[in-house]
């Protein structure tokens, strides 16, 4: 079996004094689609900053492609093949649709052109500026701008919250051929009807926990009890 890109082992970490995340442990192999799921407040995002480096853990540890990192600064471990699409989308709004694009872009397969055949109105919309696009062409935007790093694992929080239907099926489509050509992919959503068919694998989570993981068969099979951790 091949090495993952990322794995958490044992990992705590929070806030101050205020603890988060309690012996969380997920991985994500090459080519593989994984989700991470749980009600809101439960520790997603959590888990999400202390992988980036952005919370330091006080208990665990974390590697990339077989590196640990734990402890490391964001900047080292994005280095290491990592693409974040984040919650909130936090495009540069002063920048246009391409300056974005080229703004932390690193060489590799992904190029504007390829960005603009995967997402026609980001071409189209090219010299507008960031706060002059709509939610969805915002979203289109920070997933093209995380592939620009050309990573080895995209990573996703919250991609299709507070979307139009519409745009949320064109966001779906986009990571289903992300999938096809092999990028592997960690997201955050509740989405089960989309994200069953997509996902190799599944995490959940309560109260900083791992309460559940298993493969798309398995949560099939066990739908109505993954559901009582996701929804309110």
């Amino acid at each position: 079996m091949s090495e993952p890109l990322i794995r958490m082992e044992g990992v705590n970490a929070g806030y101050g004094r205020a603890q988060v995340l309690f012996d969380m442990a997920i991985d994500v192999r090459p080519s593989e689609v994984v989700t991470l799921m749980g009600r809101n407040g439960m520790g997603k995002s959590t888990t999400l900053k202390t992988l980036f480096g952005l919370i330091k853990p006080s208990a665990g540890k974390i590697t990339v492609s077989g590196r640990e990192v734990t402890g490391f600064p964001p900047h080292q471990i994005t280095r290491l093949g990592l693409g974040c699409v984040p919650e909130g989308r936090r495009i540069f709004r002063r920048l246009t649709v391409e300056e974005n694009l080229v703004a932390t872009s690193r060489p590799g397969e992904w190029s504007l052109s390829r960005i603009y055949e995967m997402f026609p109105r980001l071409k189209e919309r090219r010299a507008n500026l960031g706060n002059q696009l709509s939610g969805g062409e915002q979203q289109m935007l920070a997933i093209g701008r995380a592939l620009m790093v050309n990573p080895s694992l995209l990573v996703l929080d919250e991609a299709t919250e507070g979307l139009a239907p519409a745009i949320r099926g064109e966001i779906w489509a986009t990571l289903r051929r992300l999938k096809n050509e092999g990028l592997a992919i960690l997201i955050v959503d509740k989405n089960l009807d989309a994200l069953i068919p997509l996902a190799n694998r599944h995490f959940v989570i309560e109260k900083g926990q791992l309460v559940w993981n298993g493969t798309s068969a398995e949560l099939v099979a066990q739908r109505e009890h993954v559901k009582s951790f996701i929804e309110l």
